[in-house]
């Protein structure tokens, strides 16, 4: 794997973006904002369901007004999701703890020259979102919807913000497609030293955008790129932010719970496997500790996958072997396996915190 690229860090409320900070996991509440109970009921889910940080949606200035009931009940850094008018980055930037702009569709330069000040005065960063539907019309026409327009637009208001004193920036480059999105990544990366909030746009339902995310934002952490990321579901927020912990976890980014390593379904499989890792996910999903576990069904692999793993199961006709650290440690009947597992894991936890 690479090395994480280094950025330059900054601060999301009391979350650090960039620079040496774990790589974050946000979503977005749906609800009115201004409907306030509701709003807060979402973050608290989301709190709950493990995200690092919220975004807003601020479409008119009751919503703006709300914050500061919002915030005032909640304990995740809150972001404030801008378009159209720069009015409502002014009363929003008064709560916050961060404030998103399209650049595409602000308008005027001076009126981003006020959000600025705004969030100067508070020390609040401002993400560059940059979204490939709705690029300034300059650059839409110079390139159109491509990553290249969407690169160009984010470097022209870098350099817009930069002039103004200003580099408590993060920037996000989406697009609804994985190929635009990660083209356009990888070509900011090496131009600056900002934060990047990953993301593929309008991404679909849980299943496709499951994997859309999977693809593109697979394949950027993998090459080191990511401080902060949102994983865009037409669906429930706890998906988001399911899918995203998975996504850090699979691409090695996150150091953080259970590697369950199971076999296929199979012929050969000589056990009710399906059975058997489906209760080790339920009975160790609190775990935090790192560690890879195997849980096998037949000889072919059994024996090698737990040689490898830190805690396994290696089913046999009707019994079966746990082993710790390629140690047997126990040899036990089929039904009897599972919970000897889920005791050693536990230990092993206990052991390695």
């Amino acid at each position: 794997m690479k090395e994480r690229v280094k950025t330059k860090k900054i601060y999301v409320g009391n979350v650090a973006v960039g620079g040496d900070a774990p790589i974050s996991v946000q979503s977005m509440t749906y609800s009115d904002t201004h409907n306030v109970a509701a709003t807060v009921e979402q973050i608290n889910r989301l709190h709950f369901a493990g995200a690092d940080m919220v975004r807003v949606a601020v479409p008119e200035m009751q919503d703006a007004l709300a914050l500061k009931a919002i915030k005032e009940q909640i304990s995740l850094p809150l972001i404030a999701d801008i378009h159209f008018n720069y009015k409502l980055a002014l009363e929003a930037a008064k709560w916050v703890d961060c404030i998103r702009l399209n650049p595409g569709n602000i308008g005027e330069k001076s009126r981003i020259k006020e959000i600025v000040k705004a969030c100067q005065d508070r020390n609040l960063p401002i993400r560059i979102g940059v979204n490939a539907g709705s690029l300034e019309k300059e650059f839409d026409i110079k390139y159109g919807a491509t990553a290249e327009g969407m690169v160009a637009s984010a470097e022209y208001n870098i350099k817009f913000l930069e002039d103004l004193g200003f580099t408590d920036i993060k920037v996000s480059l989406k697009a609804s497609d994985v190929d635009r999105t990660v083209d356009a990544y990888r070509m900011l990366r090496p131009r600056n030293e900002y934060p990047f909030h990953l993301g593929v746009t309008e991404a679909g339902t849980v299943f496709h955008a499951t994997i859309k995310s999977a693809i593109g934002l697979g394949a950027l952490l993998l090459d080191g790129i990511g401080d902060t990321m949102r994983v865009s579901i037409t669906g429930e927020l706890e998906e988001e932010i399911k899918v995203g912990k998975a996504i850090l976890k699979d691409s090695g980014r996150m150091k953080e719970g259970l590697n369950i390593i199971s076999c296929p379904t199979c012929g050969r499989i000589e056990a009710d496997l399906v059975s058997a890792v489906a209760e080790v996910e339920r009975r160790t999903a609190h775990i935090k500790t790192p560690m890879d576990v195997s849980v096998m069904g037949c000889v072919v692999n059994a024996i090698g996958e737990a040689k490898h793993a830190d805690v396994a199961i290696a089913y046999g006709k009707g019994s079966g072997l746990v082993m710790l650290k390629g140690e047997v440690v126990a040899r036990l009947p089929e039904g009897e396996l599972v919970e000897r597992f889920v005791q050693e894991v536990e230990k092993f936890a206990e052991d390695n915190k």
